[in-house]
């Protein structure tokens, strides 16, 4: 099966600037109190395994165990899986991808997924959300995080000096809530919070949960 040209691009992009990526953000979420509350939050209410799902270079994921959870992460990106191992030797990383999750039918308590969906096409969305319905336990949590526009889509050609090829989609709360909604993760909780000195747009946090 031929894979989705966004998923060859994605991979490709981060790649390219997986070790310049990981020196920049690598303590981006200590300044952040909200992004960090909302972590909190999900680590109260998730029991059993966690995965975070576009890892990048491990940083939440590090965090999600440092707050008790038993937490692996999943990227696209192998150069970035290889930083997150090097990086947090203790935990687990693996390759993969959010469209096809290697993960057993209800096996997960908690799905986090920050700032990954923002580089999955809209048609493809439906798709993502009922593979995260699939791999969480009844009464499972999943916490997302987005760029907030008006539904814009915007392609990156460079980055710390590299050339990519990186589609990004800035996106309604509601519109995201309602396709979670559909694919059976009513939100439970919402923030948005306006951009910090490094951003541009406003970012939002859903929390959803899977019927019991």
């Amino acid at each position: 099966m031929t894979e989705p040209d966004f998923l060859t691009t994605t991979r490709a992009s981060y790649d390219t600037v997986a070790a310049d990526y990981a020196a920049h953000f690598r303590d981006e979420l200590a300044a952040k109190p909200l992004d960090l509350a909302m972590l909190t939050a999900f680590a109260g209410l998730v029991r059993g395994r966690v995965a975070d799902v576009g890892c990048g270079h491990g940083h939440v994921t590090s965090r999600l165990h440092a707050l008790g959870l038993d937490v692996f992460g999943v990227d696209l990106s192998p150069r970035m899986v290889a930083l997150a191992g090097q990086a947090y030797p203790g935990l687990r990383f693996e390759e993969g991808t959010m469209t096809a999750l290697d993960v057993p039918d209800d096996a997960l308590g908690g799905l986090v997924a920050l700032f990954s969906i923002i580089h999955v096409p809209d048609g493809e969305l439906p798709h993502v959300f009922a593979e995260f319905h699939r791999v969480l336990a009844p009464g499972g949590h999943a916490l997302l995080a987005f760029q907030v526009g008006e539904d814009e889509h915007l392609r990156r050609t460079e980055a710390f000096g590299h050339e990519i090829a990186l589609d990004y989609h800035q996106r309604r709360p509601d519109r995201v809530a309602g396709l979670l909604g559909a694919a059976g993760l009513p939100v439970t909780a919402r923030l948005l919070r306006e951009p910090d000195a490094d951003e541009r747009v406003p970012r939002a946090y859903l929390l959803a949960r899977k019927a019991s």
